[in-house]
């Protein structure tokens, strides 16, 4: 197996999941769909499994010996040296609703650390990419987050109000009112924008691996920072769903005490 630093043909293999992915994905868009209800009440349809189903049948039959972590199958030898992680349809919600911003997350895994990260959007037929080490680009062409390092100069997202318990919806409120700007709606899509410089931070709660570890290496390599609201790094074993993404290390560090401040 080669280094992390020389991925390049697992990289090349991702590319082809996500044009997998989004082949099914286009085929069930904006179509007459059964929505089901997983335990923990969102929603789930066929073309999140299917697209799981096939990508995960492709990574087994060119990898054995990789590990998967999808949101439809969960945990498949997640302990072992290389872990692929899946996020079917990032934004079942929007794809139900018929807004294309919803897309396909991949990322793999070196010993727990990301490699590199890809997210696709394949209504927008656009894809951002992110290699540790290396840097990110946004369909082939290098892109960077915007530089931004004061609260008030920023434009703040998040997916929406509704994903925050009582007290975390305070805290994203005391934060994102002191932004020039903030905007709801996008989910992963938010992400990927900071990535290329036109959102300077963005809040996440009640997520899990498979929705953020893509972002991990996507966003450290176009320059931002993110942790969880403590400011702890992010892994598949140990996280609390919160997630906090900004573009530079001094917005990081205000948006951290803002959000810590005694309510």
């Amino acid at each position: 197996m080669a280094r992390p630093a020389e991925l390049s043909e697992e990289l090349a293999f991702a590319h082809l999941l996500a044009d997998e992915a989004g082949t099914i994905a286009r085929r069930y868009f904006r179509r007459k769909l059964v929505v089901d209800q997983k335990p923990d009440l969102s929603p789930v349809t066929v073309a999140d499994r299917e697209i799981e189903a096939r990508l995960r049948g492709l990574i087994r039959a060119r990898y054995a010996d990789h590990g998967i972590l999808g949101e439809e199958q969960g945990r498949d030898g997640a302990d072992r040296e290389y872990v692929w992680v899946l996020d079917p349809i990032d934004g079942t919600k929007s794809f139900i609703a018929g807004v294309p911003l919803f897309g396909t997350l991949i990322a793999l895994l070196h010993r727990g650390l990301p490699v590199f990260g890809l997210v696709d959007h394949p209504v927008l037929h656009e894809r951002w990419v992110g290699q540790q080490p290396g840097g990110a680009t946004y369909n082939g062409a290098p892109c960077r987050t915007s530089g931004c390092e004061r609260l008030a100069d920023a434009i703040v997202m998040t997916t929406s109000p509704d994903a925050y318990g009582p007290e975390d919806l305070v805290r994203f409120s005391r934060v994102s009112l002191q932004a020039r700007l903030r905007r709801f709606g996008g989910d992963c899509y938010m992400y990927a924008l900071l990535a290329s410089g036109h959102v300077d931070a963005v809040l996440g709660a009640k997520l899990e691996p498979y929705d953020f570890m893509p972002m991990v290496a996507l966003v450290q390599s176009a320059g931002g920072v993110i942790s969880d609201w403590q400011g702890r790094t992010l892994n598949i074993d140990h996280y609390d769903g919160r997630v906090l993404v900004s573009a530079t290390a001094k917005l990081h560090a205000q948006l951290l005490e803002q959000l810590n401040l005694p309510s």
